[in-house]
């Protein structure tokens, strides 16, 4: 199956005669685009001026589609954009006031003199800081850019579209204020000792799009060093999502997800935390395979079982892949009766409708298995009950939410649904509640 990648907004003026638009769709069919928005911008006496939105696959297709567009009789291109570029136009975050500033009065409570005495108050009682300033309801989003998307080392500057999207979902979903930090360093000690010293503007530190293994060295010398949440999202906001989906397709399929066979192919970020998290959930036989023998080894050390592909497809239950390798499952491997998890993007190690043809009970992609389920209620859950870290029941407890936010018939719910975030939120809670570890964060 193709991937539309393109969305082009052509601004149309078309004459006002009967079929004119549809002379537009059948050129935009004939060189196999796919038509998304149609907006009427205004009525003229003797036209229409209309936003098409195109979706194609590469610049060369839309360069095809502008083409015949402009040779249409009847149809004047008035302008071409990139929706994507659009939106990003200015940056996708700002900084505002939470309070009014419009007189002397104002001024004075919210900056100088006032000011002073809450600043005293945290002197005495540092903690006041989490009730008297945004730092407890904040996170810093800090990368290197060194592992972005499907990208992969483009650095920390092209990577700030991305941090301020993880901004973004923060803000819309749970309400927290999320500062992307970019890093320009690919030492791992000057990337933790930099984080460190900046560690005080923020509630919880949200790492991103790091390359393996520095991820795992970072993020587990952070944790010991700093008494306050942090996560590495790619791992387990990935795998948070990716159990949630679990749960749900396991039990269309009839099947215990702790006594099933479950198999992880690739274990890079998102693969090795998947398979911690299944077997912290209840897992009990847990097979994985990787080409990095260092990566199968500390999986085995964790209780996880080494296999080969082959061995994988032939006699687990459940597989996920995470490997990057499009294609790299063939239909003859599946089993009857499989549930096939392919998560790389944009392209899968094989198609859920070829996975399903081929036998699989139930087969899906990365395209559902989305972490924006996860991150958001997972660290407003920690910093709300002031936890001092992220824990593995925390993170089964919001995938566990995120499954029974699912409609009939769906192994996940629609991110955008407001009331996932909030039972995330409620539930990662209440697990750092019953743990012991509400009240634990430090300065």
């Amino acid at each position: 199956m193709r991937r539309m990648n393109i969305d082009t907004v052509f601004r149309l003026r078309l004459s006002y005669q009967p079929g004119q638009l549809a002379r537009v769709a059948q050129v935009i069919g004939e060189e196999k685009g796919l038509i998304g928005e149609l907006y009427i911008v205004r009525f003229g006496e003797d036209h229409t001026i209309r936003d098409v939105t195109v979706e194609t696959e590469d610049e060369e297709q839309t360069s095809r589609i502008e083409s015949r567009l402009r040779n249409l009789s009847g149809v004047e291109v008035l302008s071409i954009s990139d929706a994507v570029f659009d939106r990003h136009q200015g940056g996708k975050i700002h900084s505002q006031s939470r309070i009014p500033l419009e007189n002397v009065s104002d001024l004075r409570k919210a900056y100088t003199p006032g000011v002073a005495r809450v600043s005293l108050a945290i002197e005495k009682n540092p903690m006041l800081a989490y009730k008297y300033t945004t730092l407890g309801n904040s996170v810093g989003i800090f990368t290197n850019g060194t592992r972005v998307l499907g990208l992969g080392d483009i650095g920390p500057v092209p990577s700030l579209p991305v941090m301020e999207g993880k901004a973004v979902l923060y803000d819309k979903f749970v309400g927290i204020s999320a500062t992307p930090i970019l890093l320009s360093t690919k030492n791992v000690d000057t990337f933790v000792e930099t984080v460190v010293q900046v560690s005080s503007s923020f509630g919880a530190i949200h790492l991103e799009d790091i390359r393996s293994p520095d991820c795992y060295q970072i993020e587990d010398e952070l944790i010991r060093r700093l008494g306050k949440p942090v996560m590495h999202d790619d791992q387990h906001g990935t795998a948070v999502a990716a159990l949630a989906a679990l749960i749900n397709a396991a039990k269309m399929a009839h099947l215990s997800l702790e006594n099933a066979t479950v198999g992880q192919i690739g274990l890079g970020a998102a693969g090795s935390a998947i398979a911690r998290l299944l077997m912290a959930y209840g897992v009990k036989r847990m097979y994985v395979s990787d080409k990095n023998e260092e990566a199968v080894s500390w999986l085995e050390s964790l209780g996880a079982h080494r296999a080969s592909l082959d061995d994988i497809m032939k006699t687990c239950d459940i597989v996920i892949a995470a490997t990057g390798r499009p294609g790299l499952i063939r239909a003859d491997q599946v089993r009857k009766g499989q549930i096939l998890f392919a998560l790389s993007n944009p392209s899968p190690e094989i198609e859920p409708r070829v996975a399903v043809a081929a036998g699989a009970s139930f087969a899906s992609d990365g395209k559902s298995i989305n972490n924006a389920l996860a991150f958001p209620g997972i660290f407003k859950g920690a910093l709300q009950s002031r936890s001092r870290l992220i824990s593995n029941e925390m993170k089964i407890a919001a995938a566990i939410a995120i499954a029974q936010m699912a409609e009939e018939g769906e192994i996940v719910p629609d991110p955008l649904n407001p009331k996932v975030h909030q039972e995330v939120t409620k539930a990662v809670f209440e697990a750092a509640n019953q743990q012991g570890l509400s009240g634990t964060a430090t300065l």
